[in-house]
């Protein structure tokens, strides 16, 4: 077998803090941060004098992980455009089973999230939203119902 999972997924933010707290209301237990550089990111990444600081997310389960990273040298590239549609090309979201989504949406709301479309059904099995947190990244919820 080639792979053993999925570790983790890198996203690339200007205000580290405010995408931490984002994801530690939504349920993700901070395991640290620390600054990362030297030739070994150089090499890994292919972006020479690359300086940046990284968070490290987990999912309570433990078996997922995201890692919110902001570069000091050189400066992040922006997306154009910064808030895109959910059929731009590229990862689009990272998707999180909840217990309460109507709960976890208003809770985020107070993080600056904003649903994306509404929260709707999918037959009698899930309810489902996208919601925009900071920084434009979007989230998917999925509560189990039946």
């Amino acid at each position: 077998m080639a792979i053993q999972r999925m570790d983790n997924v890198l996203i690339v933010v200007e205000d580290l803090d405010a995408v931490v707290a984002f994801f530690v209301e939504l349920g993700m237990e901070l395991e640290g941060t620390m600054p990362v550089e030297g030739e070994w990111v150089d090499r890994v990444i292919g972006i020479e004098g690359a300086r940046q600081d990284v968070a490290m997310l987990r999912t309570p389960d433990g078996h997922g992980r995201v890692e919110p990273a902001r570069f000091h040298t050189p400066k992040a590239v922006g997306a154009v455009p910064r808030d895109a549609p959910s059929n731009t090309l590229g990862i689009r979201r990272v998707m999180f089973a909840v217990d309460d989504i109507d709960d976890t949406v208003a809770r985020l709301r107070g993080h600056g999230a904003e649903l994306v479309g509404e929260v709707a059904r999918f037959e009698n099995v899930y309810r489902l939203c996208y919601v925009r947190g900071p920084e434009g990244i979007v989230v998917g919820l999925a509560e189990q119902v039946g």
